[in-house]
């Protein structure tokens, strides 16, 4: 919901006449101000389960005139918003107006998924008032209609059967007190909540070849890098350090435990462990010059025992499935 004037056509989503004032009047009017078009659609003629009269035209006529809208075709009654197909409706009148955003301030959670559905279909960006929404945890669009207070608080005037207006407290006719601030706050929704995310596709077999071909040359690499430092020590006072062997167990384990983390293929994981595995076995053999790059001793028996245990856990560690989002 961009206040920028530039073409801007909002459409508002509310239950009944006098909730678009009371949720978003003031962004309503802001929107007006700044020269973009506002539809405002109502879910119903007068608010359910509420003891108040039911709204007469001439009320939201005088609401809307207050917010500053001169035509009273943008503030309508959806028809058929009522019945399941609620959502067809809404995308016929999202369509309609040619909807570059949609702000949803209706409390009913069918109206309010009817309205977040059509808007999907439509790929148009979605905005709900952080009073209707669960906001918790969320990053919340704040903004400022101070300018519009005195057009909000007279269009909340407009209704007295729903509620009485003293300074910026809105007292309700069923009971409880509203405050009326400078601000209203939205939170950023997405459209089509309930559509399942498609899975990735599948890789192809040269795909996989070509990244067990790449772990298989990493595995190499680190074995070599990690046999040829692995006996280097740093003397710190009366403590001998094997800086060299702890520098290549990390190397190598972050090697192995980074593939199984991003790539989600044992295949290409046990082609980095063999690459691995058996540069360090051949290195550890003595050449026929008679040169020995892993002697006996702690930090040899560790350099090839430890990577092969690290890689058998990998490995062997189960895949846990992600979890989908829930609505």
């Amino acid at each position: 919901m961009v206040m920028s004037g530039s073409g801007e056509r909002v459409v508002f989503v509310v239950d009944a006449p006098g909730d678009e004032s009371l949720l978003v009047g003031g962004s309503i009017a802001r929107l007006l101000a700044d020269g973009s078009e506002v539809t405002v659609l109502f879910a119903a003629h007068a608010p359910q389960g509420s003891t108040a009269a039911p709204v007469s035209p001439e009320t939201v006529a005088a609401a809307r005139a207050a917010l500053g809208e001169s035509d009273p075709a943008q503030w309508r009654v959806l028809a058929g918003l009522g019945s399941g197909d609620r959502r067809e409706a809404l995308g016929l009148a999202l369509a309609e107006a040619d909807a570059t955003a949609v702000v949803i301030a209706a409390t009913d959670a069918d109206t309010r998924q009817a309205a977040v559905d059509a808007a999907g279909d439509a790929g148009t960006p979605v905005f709900l008032s952080s009073r209707v929404s669960a906001a918790a945890g969320q990053r919340l669009t704040a903004i400022d209609v101070s300018d519009q207070l005195d057009r909000k608080l007279r269009a909340l005037a407009a209704y007295p059967g729903r509620w009485s207006v003293n300074d910026r407290v809105v007292r309700l006719v069923d009971g409880g007190e509203i405050l009326v601030t400078g601000t209203e706050t939205f939170v950023r929704g997405s459209g089509a909540p309930h559509a399942a995310q498609p899975d990735p596709e599948p890789p192809t077999a040269a795909t996989r070849l070509l990244a067990g071909l790449m772990a298989l040359a990493a595995g190499i690499l680190f074995g070599v890098l990690g046999t040829v430092a692995h006996q280097t020590t740093l003397v710190i006072g009366p403590v001998t350090v094997p800086i060299g062997l702890v520098l290549s167990l990390l190397a190598t384990g972050t090697l192995l435990v980074g593939l199984r983390l991003v790539v989600h293929d044992r295949l290409v994981v046990l082609a980095a462990a063999i690459g691995l595995l058996a540069t360090v076995f051949l290195l550890s053999l003595r050449s026929t010059g008679g040169s020995v790059l892993v002697p006996a001793g702690v930090l040899g028996t560790v350099w090839t025992a430890v990577p092969a245990l690290v890689a058998a856990l990998v490995l062997a560690w189960p895949r846990i499935p992600a979890r989908r989002p829930t609505a």
